[in-house]
């Protein structure tokens, strides 16, 4: 891995039980144990230093008003079909106290709001093509402006659930349509087992229990068993439940609902999401395309030696957007350090050389190079189905099956497929930041 020198995190005796006991944290503040937070929980390391990040990206004083980030973060999920994300930050938009208008579509918020759609767009597709012109329009637009601290907030969002989706999609969790995490993959293939449904025999949860370890004294693991299956049944009404209360709203309201703009409603009318994602983006056709096609006048190879995160990115974000970049350089080097030996064992080469391999072909795919590396080693290190699907999480991840898993995965364990797509996770959100951060520097020595 480029970013940072190898290292390797020990685990000390206390840490057997971490992954528990972060896992009671969630369930305490959130009341629900994500699909995406049990899959992290393979490095707990790891998920400490993510769910600080986001804890302060969503929660802490910060230049966004709390309803906007939820808000900003559905626009984001949005642009990858990610559900998943999508009803998540709906319902925490509600609770800042968003206005549930607002969740008819683009169409229904702020000017200013709306005036992120085109930066969004680009970031998540084609973070290349981002100049200081995107900046400036934001930060000049008379009564709608941005401020360089809001706009560094919102890039930072914006760059953290297009990352996330990647995983989400990586890790199977998309396949679960409510909220209670049960779509995450197993050993050979994606299904529907979880940390609360674990059973003798089920290696995959005998490897997240780490041996069988019990939880904290204060939860039990009965009890959180049970309190996620609460969830889950719950979560299977909705679907049953939205199709009812849309009838009826259709036979009272007429034809508008048929549009995609109608908020979709659980078991006590509260609004949890929108039947169609598409009402959170304009231009949906806009996706990924390949910097190596791109037209080669219109935009050079990022070069890290002239913009790195370490000695430009890093500075930048964390004086306009106080402590960030600290956060988000813990997790940087966080999964630069989580061990990999026996997968790059088997890869036939050393564990620095495999994560190095991965992070900087993700980069590459951004248009992002590094002078001190052979690209030959890409091919040599990545075998053909692993680079398609590092390719399709990072690049197109609503595009990620099923078959994908199985024609790679038989040779990974379960803990080094959740490496695979935090590496995956990491090096897009730093290369989405790169641009944006560079383009918002150009744009300050204008």
């Amino acid at each position: 891995l480029r970013v940072h020198s190898p290292q390797v995190v020990k685990m000390s005796s206390s840490d057997p039980e971490r992954p528990q006991f972060l896992f009671v944290k969630v369930l305490a503040s959130r009341g629900r144990l994500e699909a995406v937070t049990q899959q992290m929980g393979y490095h707990p390391q790891y998920l400490d230093s993510f769910l600080k990040t986001q804890h302060y990206l969503m929660h802490m004083d910060g230049p966004l008003p709390f309803d906007c980030r939820h808000y900003i973060a559905i626009m984001a999920a949005a642009r990858h079909q990610c559900r998943y994300l999508v009803n998540l930050h709906v319902l925490q938009f509600l609770r800042a106290g968003g206005d549930p208008q607002w969740l008819r579509g683009l169409d229904f918020i702020p000017p200013k709001l709306r005036n992120l759609n085109e930066i969004n767009k680009i970031l998540a597709h084609r973070p290349w093509l981002i100049t200081k012109e995107h900046i400036e329009k934001l930060l000049k637009i008379s009564e709608w402006s941005w401020s360089l601290a809001e706009l560094v907030h919102a890039v930072v969002l914006l760059a953290h659930c297009h990352a996330l989706a990647s995983f989400v999609f990586g890790c199977g969790c998309e396949q679960d349509e409510g909220l209670g995490g049960r779509g995450s993959l197993k050993p050979s293939s994606p299904g529907n087992q979880c940390f609360c449904e674990a059973t003798a025999g089920n290696g995959c949860s005998q490897e997240l229990l780490l041996g069988g370890m019990s939880l904290d004294s204060c939860m039990e693991l009965d009890s959180l068993r049970e309190r996620m299956q609460r969830i889950h049944v719950e979560t299977e009404g909705r679907e049953e439940t939205r199709l009812l209360q849309q009838d009826r709203e259709e036979a009272e309201h007429g034809s508008d609902l048929s549009a995609g703009h109608s908020p979709l409603t659980d078991t006590d009318g509260e609004v949890t999401g929108a039947t169609n994602l598409a009402c959170y983006m304009q231009d949906p056709d806009f996706g990924y395309q390949d910097f190596a096609r791109r037209d080669e006048d219109q935009t050079q190879v990022f070069r890290v030696q002239d913009y790195s995160w370490e000695d430009h990115g890093f500075s930048l974000v964390n004086r306009l957007y106080s402590d960030i970049g600290h956060l988000l350089d813990e997790k940087f080097r966080m999964v630069d350090g989580l061990q990999s030996s026996a997968m790059a064992k088997r890869q036939g080469c050393e564990p620095s050389v495999f994560k190095r391999g991965i992070w900087n072909y993700i980069h590459c795919m951004f248009g992002i190079r590094y002078d001190d590396y052979d690209y030959a080693e890409v091919n040599q290190l990545l075998e053909r189905m692993l680079k398609v699907y590092i390719k399709t999480v990072t690049c197109y991840p609503e595009k990620t099956n099923p078959e994908m898993f199985d024609r790679f995965w038989k040779q990974f364990k379960h803990s080094e497929k959740v490496h695979v797509n935090l590496l995956i996770l990491e090096a897009r959100m730093q290369a989405e930041l790169l641009y944006a951060l560079q383009a918002i520097t150009q744009y300050m020595i204008s």
